[in-house]
């Protein structure tokens, strides 16, 4: 990368490093505070679902947002509206209503649409054969995030005394507004948006028919569906029903999204050395073992281990799905792709989350865990069975 898009890469870098921190804040809190406001226990973990579901709602907009504005100028409006969800999370705070604070998240969510776009355009900014190595590097934004997500909450009572959760979402608008510059810094690349669009869309249908066009969407579709669906359940299931204090549970969730994001100092090397579809069955390999420890009890170290085990394997298969994803479509028909795949990512993702709650309330944390084994032992075998699959010729 040179000049004009190492510049735009750093630029993302830094805004995934706050989008990360608010959704992580988010995490931590949503559940907890959903707990405390929700007129109904089984609707505790409703504001960190509505949260992922935002983020479904919001990707085929985005997508098609994209492709009318830029990528600039979309990302930035992204991030106006992180701040004002923000805004409105303290106003539900400080009234205690649960249905604003739901709309908070929602809207925060929204965001987050834009803000996974971040890697493609990363992607975008270089040459094929690196775009796992550029995927990786927008990523690794996200190990501040992990840091400085949970600790706003950790935090919030010396932001606003008497209410931790208020200074939490006050830290996090300005930390939003910092996002804007950012963004709003970014240099056009009307350039590459040009070679973009060169060469002829084939139609959707033949697209989505591509073996392992449906196999790095799949990746996605697990990855983030499995790692959102236990995510969502943890804080609830350590601090409401086991009893675990509040700085252990962020502390919990801290690990588990540095664990999301430090493997990216390595994995797009080792999509460069093994594959990314090696890389995939390494991450459904560490879900596995994901299942394995959290069954194994619910102590702290057990909470933890599985966490970050949970974190390794998202991170393996996104990262996988995403770089094969890239070498599967023509740059003409990015934006229709892109948005296929994040309607099924984090459509998935929704539905599972808003399972969550439900199913933790009513069966139990190792019934929810197990509940998942199903569709990693699927997700294996077809990663396992495409392994060697030449890759479609685009020409």
């Amino acid at each position: 990368m040179t000049g004009l898009l190492q510049r735009n890469v750093l630029l993302l870098l830094g805004a995934q490093l706050v989008f990360v921190a608010g959704s992580s804040m988010t995490v931590t809190m949503g559940g907890i505070v959903g707990s405390r406001l929700a007129p109904d226990p089984t609707l505790a973990t409703l504001p960190v679902s509505l949260m992922v579901l935002g983020t479904a709602l919001g990707t085929v907009p985005a997508s098609l947002l994209m492709q009318r504005l830029g990528r600039r100028l979309g990302f930035a409006l992204a991030a106006v509206l992180a701040a004002t969800a923000v805004q409105v999370a303290a106003a539900a705070l400080r009234s205690e209503t649960f249905t604003l604070y739901c709309l908070s998240t929602a809207m925060t969510g929204f965001t987050l649409a834009f803000s996974q776009q971040f890697r493609f355009a990363a992607a975008e900014s270089v040459a094929p054969e690196r775009a796992g190595q550029a995927i990786s590097f927008i990523l690794l934004g996200s190990i501040g995030g992990a840091f400085v997500g949970p600790e706003l909450v950790a935090s919030g009572e010396r932001l606003a005394p008497g209410n931790a959760f208020l200074g939490a979402v006050e830290g996090a608008f300005y930390l939003f507004l910092i996002a804007v510059a950012l963004l709003l810094a970014m240099a056009r690349t009307d350039a590459a948006s040009a070679s973009a669009s060169a060469g002829a869309a084939r139609p959707l249908g033949e697209i989505v028919r591509e073996p392992l066009f449906l196999l790095a969407v799949a990746a996605g579709v697990v990855g983030q569906g499995v790692m959102v669906f236990i995510m969502t359940a943890t804080p609830v299931s350590m601090h409401v029903m086991d009893g675990h204090d509040l700085a252990t549970t962020a502390g919990v969730i801290r690990a588990h999204v540095l664990a999301m994001y430090v493997p990216s100092l390595v994995s797009g090397l080792l999509i460069a050395r093994f594959g990314e579809r090696t890389l995939m069955l390494w991450g459904v390999a560490a879900l596995l073992a994901t299942l394995a420890f959290g069954l194994s009890g619910r102590a702290v170290m057990h909470y933890t281990s599985a966490l970050v085990l949970l974190g390794v394997g998202w991170n393996f298969l996104f990262v996988g799905g995403t770089t094969l994803l890239v070498k599967s479509y023509r740059p003409s028909e990015r934006y229709r792709a892109q948005a296929v795949n994040e309607a099924a990512v984090f459509g998935t993702s929704a539905t599972g989350s808003l399972l969550a709650g439900t199913l933790l309330m009513s069966l139990g944390w190792m019934p929810l865990l197990l509940s998942t084994l199903p569709v990693l032992v699927l997700m294996g075998l077809a990663a396992f069975r495409l392994r060697a699959a030449p890759l479609p010729r685009l020409a």
